[in-house]
């Protein structure tokens, strides 16, 4: 089985693959607000272990233990992560757990891959596991729109050199900003509202929010094949990738799973 970790800035992700499928995908906060009150002792060397990798242990346990499945049949373990201060934890809570370390995806590795990467100290990783996935599934130019914490845009080449990146703030985070430093806003669902005349607050914000990112998408995917000549197909992934139902003609697929299984492919080369 293999074990892929996407550290993101809001979640991190746990896939775990196994006979060419993801059969389980776990999700949970990435770091607490608030440190834990209580650490496991680890009694082969008698020290305390960081509330963080405390906390990640327990739920990797509780996950494995309740579909069934052993530590033991876990047999490569790859980390993506876009949050420095977390990556040490993974990397300790991890090898801990798995007895054995696990590969971190960054510019050491690189030249393994079948990418040329911009700017290989800059990018992120998950970009670069979004570019790596869509390469290796399409071979032809390719915007990615990964839609989480941040809405970005992933253009790679059909010989696999990535192009360049856009970014905008994710759906969530426009909301939640309108919500953090207004006195009178209420932070409300993400849903298509029926009409762009907003008739009350929360329409209005869903008005604004959603059908405004549906013409951002729109246009900056309209921008990007202009550049490119017309030559380029659109996927997207990310847990808010469904959120605006209007966009799905505009991509060939919605892939929830894409970074992923451009971090299983990424682990497969190195």
């Amino acid at each position: 089985m293999f074990l892929a970790v996407d550290a993101g800035n809001s979640d991190t992700v746990f896939g775990l693959y196994d006979q060419q499928q993801w059969r389980h995908v776990w999700r949970t906060r990435s770091l607490l607000e608030e440190p834990m009150a209580f650490h496991i002792t680890d009694r082969s060397v008698g020290d305390a272990v960081p509330a963080e990798q405390d906390r990640y242990e327990r739920l990797l346990r509780l996950w494995f233990l309740e579909a069934g499945i052993p530590i033991s049949a876990v047999q490569k373990i790859v980390i993506s992560s876009v949050v420095p201060e977390l990556t040490p934890t993974l990397r300790a809570t991890l090898t801990r757990l798995f007895s054995q370390e696990p590969v971190v995806v960054g510019p050491p590795i690189y030249h393994a891959l079948p990418l040329q990467i911009l700017r290989p100290y800059a990018i992120g990783t998950d970009l670069v596991a979004n570019a790596m996935a869509a390469h290796l599934r399409y071979k032809q130019n390719c915007v990615v729109i990964d839609f989480g914490t941040a809405l970005t845009f992933t253009t790679v080449s059909a010989g696999g050199q990535m192009l360049g990146v856009a970014i905008a703030p994710g759906l969530k985070t426009a909301v939640r900003s309108l919500f953090s430093t207004t006195a009178q806003l209420p932070e409300v669902p993400l849903v298509m509202p029926d009409s762009a005349l907003g008739t009350s607050t929360a329409h209005a914000i869903q008005a604004g929010v959603v059908l405004g990112y549906e013409g951002l998408v729109r246009s900056l995917i309209e921008r990007i094949r202009t550049e490119l000549k017309g030559d380029c197909i659109a996927v997207a992934t990310g847990g808010m990738a469904t959120a605006i139902p209007t966009l799905s003609a505009d991509f060939v697929e919605i892939i929830p799973n894409l970074t992923l299984e451009g971090i299983r492919e990424i682990g497969l080369r190195v």
